[in-house]
């Protein structure tokens, strides 16, 4: 087995699982609780069910790996051949999982790197790739790390939901509190900044708010060569009509990802959720 530098994720990063096994990339999944019942993000909870969940106001929670989970990822990960490990994960202002990761990290049987990336879904999957390329050049640890970082520090994510209630129930809300008092009479567009989620403007109707969203992202790309994710949550035909709109808009485009975000995304944003991130590489 080659030796190599590693690169771990988490499930919220929502990278193509082609792409993860192109890169060799490994992910460590979130827990979602439906009605007390656990279960992993990926693999034992569809993002349809859970939209179903929510409609019906069913008791969802989420909740972060153990650092025992990390612990046995690492383990694997080393046996199968990695020197070091880079272990890239959302932001810890809106969990607990990097905690858990740099817990595991000490007792892993080769070195760990674990990075708060300040972002999530594929805010942080870019930085992952980004990490994972600088590994396949021959790249170092502190290499992939450096590499992760910058495209972490480069990216932008938006997002539009048609209600900030899941965002509250969750406690995931932020300095978006300001905007609760007139959520009702608003649609609200959220931002990613400084690992959390904050107001960004306030817009009157969904269809206003969408075209916003289009607007910012595009403005934000402006003509350098970005990579760009539109994500949604039961909302495929707004978040495909989106993506084209964005493809005809934005001259630097490289590569579009077009997906739906898994359940603990979801568990806090409710059905109906687009974002765009925006990273320039």
């Amino acid at each position: 087995m080659s030796r190599h530098v590693a690169i771990v994720t988490d499930s919220t990063a929502y990278l193509p699982p082609r792409t993860m096994e192109r890169h060799g990339i490994t992910s460590v999944p979130l827990t979602v609780v439906v009605g007390g019942q656990a279960l992993d993000e990926g693999t034992e909870i569809s993002t349809r069910s859970l939209a179903q969940a929510l409609q019906k106001r069913r008791p969802v929670t989420t909740s972060r790996p153990s650092p025992q989970v990390f612990a046995e990822h690492y383990r694997k990960v080393a046996e199968a051949g990695a020197t070091g490990i880079v272990s890239l994960h959302l932001s810890a202002e809106l969990s607990g999982t990097y905690d858990a990761a740099v817990l595991a990290a000490r007792e892993a049987p080769v070195p760990v790197r674990v990075v708060d990336t300040g972002m999530v879904a594929m805010a942080l999957g870019f930085s992952a790739l980004a990490a994972a390329e600088a590994a396949e050049a021959g790249g170092t640890v502190d290499e992939a790390v450096t590499a992760a970082e910058k495209r972490a520090g480069s990216t932008a994510a938006y997002f539009y939901v048609d209600t900030l209630d899941y965002l509250r129930r969750g406690g995931r809300i932020g300095a978006a509190q300001a905007l609760l008092g007139s959520a009702l009479a608003v649609k609200p567009l959220l931002q990613l900044e400084g690992g959390r989620i904050g107001p960004l403007e306030k817009v009157r109707t969904a269809s206003k708010a969408i075209a916003r969203l289009e607007e910012i992202a595009a403005d934000r790309a402006g003509s350098a060569q970005v990579d760009i994710a539109v994500h949604h949550l039961a909302a495929p035909d707004r978040a495909s009509a989106l993506a084209d709109r964005l493809r005809a808009r934005v001259p630097g485009l490289a590569d579009l990802h077009v997906s739906e975000v898994g359940a603990v995304i979801g568990a806090h944003t409710g059905p109906g959720l687009l974002g765009v991130v925006v990273s320039p590489r």
